[in-house]
C-alpha cells in the first residue's frame, strides 16, 4: 500500500502536491514509473497535469531547476547541494543549480515578535538600542535585521522563521521515502544516489536550522585565522545568541559583487585576490575546517584590502587522513604527476565494481599529462579539478560528500579571483603553502609525534589479543561462532531459484493433469461435455492453460522480459 511506503497518512497531501508539481514540469513519466499517480488517483487525489505540456517544451535542467524553487525551501537547498556535485551532474544541471535562490519576501515583526521574545527574554526593542522592523535580507529559512547595542554597536540580528524546522522535517521524511523508491523502482537513477543525496540534505539543513552551530563556525574559522590580520569574520554575542536567533556585528563594506567600487575606493584587487586564496586554502589545507559557500554574496571588501567572510552556515570539514590525501592530489596536478593524480582519485572512487578501472586510470592519467611541460601560471586549478570530477562521473563514479563540497569552493574561489585579477592563478598560490604544509609534515617532531601515534594503537591492539582470542575460542567451544557471508545479488539468485521451482511445480502439475485426464477419458458414465468425459475434458483444458503460462513464462524469461508472472 501507498501509505505503506512512503508514511502515513499525515504525508499525503504534501506528497500529492509534490508530484503533482513534478508532473507540470515534465517529469510524469518518472511519476508514473513509481507507480504513486495511479495509486493516488485510485486513492482520491487528483493530480494537475495541465500545462504539463507546455512546460516540458523547456529543456530538462530547466524543468528541475524550476520544480525545486516552486516546491519550497528543502527542495531549493537540495538544488544548492546538487549544485556541488558535478561528479554526478553534467554542466548544464550544475549551471541551472547554480542559479536557485533561497530569497522570498520577510515576514512581517509581529509574526516573529512571540519567538524573538521568548528567545531574548523581552522585546527586541527593549532588548536592543534600536531594532529596524523593515528585515535586512530574508530567506527560506531565516530572516535577517539590522539593530544597535546599548553601547551603540552596530550588529544584524538573524531569526529563524516560525514553523520552518517542522516543515523541513516533514519534507525531509518524505523525500527519504522517494528516494529510497526511485532507487528500487528507478534502476537509471542509481548513479546519482538519491538516498544518499537526501542523507546529505538533511545534515546540511539540520546544521542551517540550528543558528547558535553557525556561529561556533564562525568562532572557530576566527581562531584559526588569527594569523592573517587582513581576515575578519564576525564577533558574535552570546548573550543573545540561540538555535533560533544569532547576533553578530554588521560588516560595513563592499559587496563581493560590486567590484566597480574597488577601484573608486582605491583597492589593490590582484592584493585582495591573493589574500583571499591564501585564507582558504589555509582552511582546507592547514585547518580542515572551510567556508563552504565562498561566493561573492559571502565575501565583504574592506579598506586596507581587507576581506570579511560571512554567513557560516554551510562549512566543510576535512580529517586529517583526508587533508593528506588532498594534499597529493593537489601536488600531483601542480607538478603534473599523473600516478600519484590517479591513486588518489582511485582510492577516493571507493569500490569501483563497476568501472572499468584499467580505462579509468588511462583516461585519468592521459588527462595531466596533457599539462606536463606547461608553465604554471598556465595552470588553472579549479577547472583541472572540475574535469577530473567529470571524468569519474563519465565512468559514474562519485566521489565522497565532504571532497565534492571541497571542489565546488575550489572552483568558486578561483572563479572569485579571476574576476578580481584576470591574471590570477590558483596554482601560483597553492604551491608555496603545498610545499610548507609538505615540510612541515617531514620534519623530524611531526615525524616522531606520528610514529608515537602509531606505536600507541599497536601497543594497544597487541594488550587486548590475548583477551580477544580467548573470547573466540571458548564461544567457538560452546558453538557460538558465527559466520557472516555477504553474497552479492543473492535475493537476485534466490528469486530466480523461487521462479524456476515455480515452473517445475507447474510443469508436474500439468503432467498430473495429463496423466489424470486420459485414465478418466476411458470411464464410461458420468457426465459428459461436447460428447466426452467432462472431467477429462475439463482436465485437459487446464493442462492445455498451464502449458501456455509456462510456455510464455519460459519465452519472456529468456528474452530478459520476466517480471515474476510467476
Amino acid at each position: 500500500m501507498l501509505i505503506e511506503t512512503l508514511g502515513s497518512a499525515r504525508d499525503m497531501g504534501r506528497l500529492n502536491q509534490i508530484l503533482g508539481v513534478l508532473i507540470r514540469h515534465g517529469f510524469g513519466d518518472s511519476v508514473r514509473r513509481l507507480g504513486l499517480a495511479d495509486r493516488l488517483e485510485r486513492a482520491g487525489h487528483a493530480l494537475r497535469w495541465d500545462h504539463a505540456a507546455d512546460l516540458a517544451k523547456l529543456e530538462p535542467p530547466v524543468q528541475l531547476r524550476l520544480a525545486l524553487e516552486e516546491l519550497g525551501p528543502t527542495f531549493v537547498k537540495l538544488g544548492q547541494i546538487l549544485a556541488g556535485r558535478a561528479d554526478l551532474f553534467p554542466p548544464e544541471y550544475i549551471a541551472e543549480f547554480e542559479k536557485l535562490h533561497s530569497n522570498v519576501p520577510g515576514l512581517p515583526l509581529d509574526e516573529l515578535r512571540p519567538q524573538l521574545r521568548e528567545d531574548l527574554g523581552g522585546e527586541p526593542e527593549a532588548v536592543f538600542a534600536r531594532f529596524d522592523t523593515e528585515p535586512l535580507a530574508a530567506a527560506s529559512i531565516a530572516q535577517v535585521h539590522r539593530a544597535a547595542l546599548h553601547d551603540g554597536t552596530e550588529v544584524v540580528v538573524k531569526i529563524r522563521r516560525p514553523g520552518i524546522d517542522r516543515t523541513i522535517e516533514a519534507d525531509l521524511r518524505l523525500m527519504g521515502r522517494l528516494a529510497a523508491l526511485a532507487e528500487s523502482e528507478l534502476p537509471a537513477l542509481k548513479p546519482y544516489r538519491p538516498q544518499q543525496l537526501v542523507r546529505e540534505l538533511a545534515q546540511s539543513l539540520r546544521r542551517e536550522l540550528d543558528l547558535a552551530s553557525e556561529c561556533r563556525n564562525a568562532e572557530r574559522i576566527a581562531a584559526n585565522m588569527a594569523g592573517l590580520p587582513w581576515i575578519v569574520v564576525p564577533r558574535v554575542y552570546w548573550d543573545f545568541t540561540h538555535a533560533r536567533v544569532n547576533v553578530q556585528d554588521h560588516i560595513d563594506g563592499i559587496a563581493g559583487h560590486e567590484l566597480a567600487m574597488l577601484d573608486q575606493r582605491g583597492l589593490d584587487r590582484t592584493l585582495l585576490a591573493r589574500r583571499g586564496a591564501q585564507a582558504v586554502l589555509k582552511q582546507i589545507v592547514q585547518d580542515g575546517l572551510f567556508h563552504a559557500d565562498p561566493h561573492p554574496g559571502n565575501v565583504i571588501y574592506l579598506p586596507d584590502n581587507r576581506i570579511a567572510f560571512i554567513d557560516f552556515g554551510m562549512v566543510g570539514r576535512l580529517s586529517a587522513r583526508r587533508r593528506e590525501e588532498l594534499l597529493q592530489l593537489l601536488m600531483g596536478l601542480v607538478e603534473r604527476d599523473p600516478q600519484t593524480v590517479a591513486d588518489v582519485l582511485l582510492d577516493w572512487a571507493g569500490d569501483a565494481h563497476s568501472a572499468n578501472l584499467s580505462s579509468l586510470e588511462t583516461e585519468i592519467e592521459t588527462f595531466v599529462d596533457q599539462y606536463h611541460g606547461a608553465p604554471l601560471a598556465e595552470l588553472q586549478l579549479g577547472q583541472m579539478l572540475g574535469d577530473v570530477t567529470a571524468i569519474l562521473r563519465g565512468h559514474q563514479l562519485g566521489l565522497p560528500s565532504d571532497l565534492a563540497l571541497l571542489i565546488k569552493a575550489f572552483i568558486t574561489l578561483e572563479g572569485m579571483g579571476r574576476g578580481l585579477d584576470p591574471a590570477f592563478h590558483m596554482a601560483d598560490e597553492a604551491l608555496p603553502l603545498l610545499k610548507q604544509v609538505v615540510r612541515a609534515r617531514y620534519r623530524p617532531k611531526a615525524m616522531a609525534t606520528r610514529a608515537w601515534k602509531t606505536l600507541r594503537r599497536a601497543l594497544s591492539v597487541a594488550e587486548q589479543l590475548p583477551d580477544d582470542v580467548t573470547r573466540l575460542l571458548r564461544n567457538a567451544r560452546r558453538g557460538k561462532v558465527h559466520v557472516g557471508i555477504d553474497i552479492a545479488h543473492l535475493k537476485r539468485v534466490g528469486d530466480q531459484i523461487d521462479r524456476a521451482a515455480n515452473r517445475l511445480a507447474m510443469a508436474l502439475l500439468i503432467a498430473a493433469l495429463i496423466v489424470g485426464s486420459s485414465i478418466v477419458m476411458t470411464v464410461q458414465g458420468g457426465p459428459t461435455l461436447f460428447g466426452l468425459p467432462a472431467f477429462g475434458f475439463l482436465g485437459f483444458a487446464g493442462a492445455f492453460a498451464g502449458a501456455l503460462w509456462l510456455l510464455r513464462a519460459i519465452w519472456r524469461s529468456n528474452h530478459g522480459k520476466d517480471l515474476g508472472d510467476d
